[in-house]
């Protein structure tokens, strides 16, 4: 008789040949190029990770977009900056077109570049040289001018903020022609070109005045432009009141340190705001981030304030689907988990790693389906037992508490096809770099623990959601199994999407692709 586990039914044309390998050498499987630059766009941050550097992704992303139709690299860009909250890959893939097709750049630039920032990044990249050109270019400029003109006096003086590029240099590299006196006056000033006073915007007067010590009251400008000047307690408890909802999740420590929370009542609405739906969902605030502020909490924060925080994580968890039947979730608490989400930034490195996220994302899933089941694994699953009743920050300490060890994507299908489990929806969250336990090029391990478990489980669906950039993936797109890369929310909606049956497998760069432009 010939040798059954390799002629075994489940061992044929049902599970595809693993055609590559992953950056930490394991066998893997090749996106196609519109599934790798939704990938890259959706969580690339372009500066180095635990196995590419940021030069590679950076050559990574240009080439990917090269080879896609131009129409896909607006879409992309479009969806990861709309729906994926990300920045610097969008506006990289929006400098790229700019070149390749002008008239979809221009239709795209809008729904991009949609802050200051946006705005900054965009002409840093251009101004690099990496998209094969230097200066903006009559598209570019042209884009850039609307982009100004579209926006109040006051916007463009709030947008004054940051540098290499400043607004300073935006506005030399455009060129734009102010429509009126005052417009022309906020021009002169950005660029130092002492313009007449009296000719300048309101809100530029105020705080000139106020930098002067001739205004008391504190101008409604963004709280950095203040932070360089001697501001007693009256004026931080003004610049508090003020705060956007951002603002005021990143300076919780700063406004503690100036003694703003001696305000009871001010207190009280700090709290109020944080915890505010519409203000978090305008906010388009990431659940990593709300994570990452309740943990940097400093001792003297009133605790109403973490507790706002941790009632802000629940909303802005609020796209977490609930599933029907038997989920089980499985957070990837490996050795490379443990490297920072966004990439090392040097000081701004943000303390969130990607074991974290994972953690968040599993906690909020068994809050939302308390029948669920976590599996932690690294090269094997790890035991640890949670409660559904614990609060999603709780859970989400436990679980990232646990990190290390080699990264074997298959190890928690291996434990569910080892009791012979049942269930409907089987859910990973890695960085997708298996390299443990890897046996022969057939398949991936994960597609044969996959195929093995669907054989008792016909209708079961397998999504793994990737964390991090990448061109290879573990189990390939096809109707039951689906690969979703980010960190934002919407994640979740397609998650939920796919687990109702809403969503094939195959479709999440179809549905960018769907994206009108």
């Amino acid at each position: 008789m010939a040798n059954s586990t390799l002629f075994s039914p489940l061992m044929g044309e049902m599970i595809p040949m693993a055609t590559t390998r992953n950056e930490a050498g394991g066998v893997a499987h090749e996106r196609t190029p519109e599934q790798a630059l939704a990938q890259y766009a959706a969580t690339g941050c372009l500066h180095t990770t635990f196995y590419a550097s940021d030069a590679e992704q950076l050559d990574r992303v240009l080439d990917l977009a090269g080879r896609v139709p131009a129409a896909f690299v607006a879409q992309a860009a479009i969806y990861c900056r709309q729906r994926g909250q990300m920045k610097d890959a969008p506006a990289l893939l929006l400098a790229s077109l700019s070149r390749r097709d002008p008239a979809l750049f221009e239709r795209a630039f809008d729904r991009v570049v949609d802050s200051p920032r946006m705005l900054r990044t965009f002409v840093q990249i251009i101004r690099s040289g990496v998209t094969g050109r230097k200066s903006l270019g009559s598209a570019p400029k042209r884009c850039v001018r609307r982009w100004l003109e579209q926006r109040s006096d006051a916007a463009v003086f709030a947008a004054s903020l940051g540098r290499d590029p400043s607004l300073a240099d935006v506005v030399r590299l455009a060129h734009p022609k102010p429509a009126s006196p005052a417009r022309e006056a906020l021009y002169g000033y950005l660029l130092d070109r002492n313009p007449d006073p009296a000719r300048l915007p309101e809100l530029v007067r105020q705080f000139e005045a106020f930098k002067a010590g001739t205004l008391s009251d504190v101008p409604d400008v963004p709280f950095q432009m203040l932070t360089g000047l001697e501001l007693d307690r009256s004026a931080w408890c003004a610049i508090a009141r003020a705060a956007s909802w951002q603002t005021t999740r990143m300076n919780l420590n700063t406004f503690a340190r100036h003694g703003v929370f001696t305000d009871g009542e001010l207190a009280e609405a700090v709290a109020a705001r944080l915890r505010d739906p519409e203000a978090i969902a305008k906010a388009r605030a990431f659940p990593y981030q709300l994570l990452a502020a309740s943990r940097a909490l400093a001792a003297d924060v009133p605790r109403a304030i973490g507790a706002a925080l941790e009632d802000a994580l629940e909303f802005s968890l609020a796209n977490v689907p609930e599933v029907a039947g038997q989920i089980f979730v499985c957070p990837d608490v490996s050795g490379s988990m443990a490297s920072p989400l966004t990439g090392s930034r040097g000081s701004a490195t943000t303390s969130i790693r990607c074991v974290d996220v994972a953690a968040l994302v599993a906690a909020a899933l068994l809050r939302r389906n308390p029948t669920a089941e976590v599996l932690p694994f690294e090269e094997r699953v790890v035991p640890l037992k949670i409660s559904a009743g614990d609060t999603v920050l709780t859970n989400a300490r436990r679980l990232a508490a646990v990190n290390g060890g080699g990264t074997r994507v298959s190890a928690p299908l291996a434990r569910l096809n080892a009791r012979r489990a049942s269930g409907d929806l089987v859910v990973i969250v890695s960085d997708n770099q298996s390299w443990a336990g890897v046996r022969g090029r057939r398949g991936t391990e994960t597609m044969r623990e996959w195929q093995r478990f669907r054989s008792r489980n016909s209708r079961a669906r397998l999504a793994l959601i990737d964390l991090q950039p990448g061109a290879t993936t573990q189990a390939l797109d096809r109707d039951d199994i689906l690969n979703v890369g980010g960190f934002s929310d919407d994640v979740f909606v397609v998650l939920g999407d796919f687990a109702a049956g809403r969503l094939r497998g195959t479709e999440w760069a179809e549905r960018i692709g769907s994206i009108a432009v």
